[in-house]
């Protein structure tokens, strides 16, 4: 579940902290479905391959306070007839949709500028849902992806928690301290599965995961933090767990090995606090069942934590070496 350290909260210069800044060249991946747009650069920290870099000096302590004992979750697929299917809808405008005000709960860390939001725009859960509601909605003429968390409309009036904007062409971050529609302040879109890519064998990108006790810090290029403990024992948001290269996907279903091999070349990304090892894809309803089922044999005891920070470019940049 998403929340915000009160503490945390900062005024910086700036609405769209996370729109402004270098642009990259758009690279050749799987785009988003009804798109042209990638989830950022080729050189995000996102599509970064991980399988060469060490294993961080405390991936025993935060190991330790995550509850390896269990199989990972999939956050996402069918729900049988109970609600809509779980996962997190991304909506997909055109730059002309009309846009509204959102009022935020944490203003000052939100980027309040107008959303494309309105009749069409898919909410997790739904409408009525009682979780963390995010809207995902991407602008596929301007590639310009547009989150929100805690989302309810009221009288006609859009409310949220909190809300940020990206271009997805750009590597630039939030500012240091600032939430976004994730505990981490980081994106929620580009570490989620998506059919398309799962179907094409073509994930190039991280997978966001959740556990419940995480430390008051966080890790590059993660920008906010909403821990419970100062211990640095257990894991900061930002931290990026690889699936061991010894881990056997023998028996699963070939949809479930091209999920296994994104696991051991882009590993799972700490981006909120929740239920242990769930991990999140899009709402789709063609997700397989084989599919579901064969991911939740996956072991949390078969991930260690790397260190990302020799990809490191710059403090206030998603870029990667």
């Amino acid at each position: 579940m998403h929340t915000v350290a009160v503490a945390a909260v900062v005024i910086a210069v700036g609405a769209l902290g996370g729109v402004a800044g270098p642009v990259a060249a758009d690279r050749a991946g799987k785009p988003i479905a009804g798109t042209s747009c990638s989830e950022f650069p080729a050189d995000n920290w996102w599509h970064a391959d991980i399988r060469d870099l060490p294993v961080h000096r405390r991936s025993a302590q935060w190991l330790a306070h995550m509850s390896t004992d269990v199989d990972l979750h999939p956050d996402f697929g069918p729900s049988y007839g109970d609600g809509p299917n779980y996962g997190i809808p991304i909506t997909v405008v055109r730059s002309g949709h009309r846009k509204v005000r959102v009022r935020f709960r944490y203003a000052d860390e939100s980027d309040r500028v107008r959303y494309p939001f309105g009749k069409d725009t898919r909410i997790e859960g739904g409408r009525r849902s009682s979780g963390d509601r995010h809207a995902i909605v991407v602008d596929k003429d301007r590639c310009r992806l547009y989150e929100t968390w805690a989302t309810r409309v009221r009288d006609g009036k859009w409310y949220a928690g909190s809300g940020a904007v990206w271009s997805l062409r750009s590597n630039a971050l939030r500012p240091d301290g600032w939430t976004s529609a994730d505990a981490a302040g980081l994106p929620i879109l580009p570490g989620l599965l998506r059919w398309n890519e799962v179907r094409d064998n073509k994930i190039d990108h991280a997978i966001r995961f959740t556990t419940d006790e995480t430390s008051t810090r966080h890790l590059w290029p993660a920008r906010h933090d909403a821990g419970s403990t100062d211990s640095r024992a257990y894991p900061p948001m930002g931290a990026r767990f690889r699936l061991r290269a010894s881990y056997s996907a023998a028996g699963l279903s070939a949809k479930a090995k091209t999920v296994v091999r994104a696991m051991k070349k882009y590993g799972l990304v700490l981006a909120d606090n929740g239920s242990p090892w769930f991990f999140q894809g899009e709402q789709h309803s063609k997700w397989p069942e084989r599919l579901i089922e064969d991911l939740k044999t996956i072991p949390a005891s078969a991930f260690v934590a790397v260190d990302t920070s020799p990809l490191k470019v710059s403090d206030d940049s998603a870029q990667v070496k």
